[in-house]
């Protein structure tokens, strides 16, 4: 019986640990007002941790921002209005899921596109190296110096 009370508690606990990163006077009266700001604190990086959204984070700067957040929201800024005046702030990296720009294309495009170029390398170098075996060059004789080691054979022969 113990241990049944005991896991529960647990899990209670467990289940409400990131919801007491928001503290009681943080809350706003308008429960509309007050879940927007929730929605909102979840998609900005804490500063600090760099890891958590705000909504999760117990550092003074998540709670500076969550403050703010919601000082733009009581003021009658939209969500979007919210977020870009928090992006004008602090830059792109306080998104959790940055927004689709050519610098994010670049992020996640340059590793691709390195791939792509070197395999492109590799099969050019390849086809060059098959192509000159294939015509008797490389490491082998072009036709001309086949013809002259030939002719130096059979006059050497022809002398001895």
């Amino acid at each position: 019986m113990l241990r049944q009370f005991l896991a529960a508690a647990a899990l209670m606990l467990a289940l409400i640990g990131p919801a007491a990163a928001v503290n009681p006077d943080e809350v706003l009266a308008d429960p509309a007002l007050e879940a927007r700001a929730r929605t909102l604190s979840l998609e900005f990086r804490c500063l600090v941790c760099q890891n958590q959204s705000i909504d999760d984070s117990n550092a003074e700067l998540a709670r500076d921002l969550r403050f703010l957040v919601r000082e733009r929201l009581v003021a009658g800024d939209s969500d979007q209005d919210v977020i870009d005046y928090v992006v004008s702030r602090y830059g792109e990296f306080v998104l959790l899921k940055p927004r689709f720009s050519m610098q994010t294309v670049l992020l996640w495009g340059a590793p691709v596109l390195i791939f792509l170029i070197g395999a492109t390398v590799m099969l050019v170098n390849g086809r060059g190296r098959n192509q000159t075996t294939a015509t008797g060059g490389g490491d082998g004789l072009s036709h001309a110096e086949q013809a002259e080691l030939a002719k130096l054979l059979k006059d050497r022969d022809q002398q001895a």
